[in-house]
């Protein structure tokens, strides 16, 4: 249950972002964003390591996980950027905040979000890290309604993005650029509100690296698969190769 209530402070962290995102305190609330995102990036490691589904069968984590993602990662973010003056005046501005959050609800409950093999369907609703660019390179209202839009129409479209702590291929190297991105995340923040522009491009290379390497794996998976046949002797393998890496972790 430990396990759990670490999960669940999650919840608490979105409060604070909401309520500092009112009080214009933007460079609190990204901070509040990173350490959600290190909760989130952990909690499933230690999940599997207490074997939490065996030992608290009656709890669901997998429901109490997406409850709090979808708060920080999606709703916090678009209240920030709402309350902070980077969507429209008025009530366009709420209608852009609304329409990330409408696909994420439709994301969110989707029963193949999370497929067998460790991968997102469609853009995962990194709401989060979309606002946390968007505000470090001062984006315009105008620049900010169209990424968030673009981003929205990305969610229905059925790339399979990686899973960064689970995902097989490349499982070391996305790791590892995932913690060096995280790093660089607080060195920009420690310089904000005026970041080193390298230092946002240099973090920008994982970014681009992580889109590459969904992207690939996606058509790869695709051109393997072919037909039925071929679709259902893929999944046998990579489920395989899941559970392999589950237990390895």
């Amino acid at each position: 249950m430990s396990v759990h209530a670490y999960t669940a402070l999650g919840v608490v962290l979105a409060l604070l972002m909401v309520h500092m995102s009112y009080a214009g305190e933007v460079e609190i609330v990204l901070w509040l964003f990173l350490a959600a995102m290190v909760i989130d990036g952990s909690d499933g490691f230690l999940a599997r390591r207490f074997r939490v589904k065996e030992v608290v069968p009656g709890f669901d984590g997998a429901l109490l996980d997406n409850i709090v993602d979808y708060i920080t990662y999606a709703f916090a973010p678009m209240v920030l950027l709402w309350s902070a003056g980077y969507l429209p005046d008025g009530w366009l501005g709420g209608v852009v905040a609304s329409v990330p959050l409408l696909a994420s609800c439709f994301q969110f409950c989707r029963s193949d979000a999370k497929t067998d093999d460790h991968f997102f369907v469609g853009f995962p609703s990194y709401w989060n890290i979309a606002a946390f660019y968007l505000i470090v390179l001062g984006a315009s209202t105008a620049a900010t309604t169209t990424t968030l839009l673009v981003l929205t129409v990305l969610v229905f479209v059925p790339v399979k993005y990686v899973y960064p702590s689970r995902t097989e291929t490349a499982w070391w190297l996305t790791m590892t650029l995932t913690t060096v991105w995280l790093s660089l995340y607080a060195l920009i923040l420690v310089q904000f509100p005026s970041p080193n522009l390298w230092l946002i491009a240099l973090s920008g290379g994982y970014v681009l690296y992580y889109a590459a390497l969904s992207l690939r794996l996606t058509l790869d998976r695709r051109r393997r698969d072919g037909g039925p046949a071929g679709s259902d002797a893929a999944q046998g393998g990579d489920h395989k190769r899941a559970d392999a890496l589950s237990h390895r972790l």
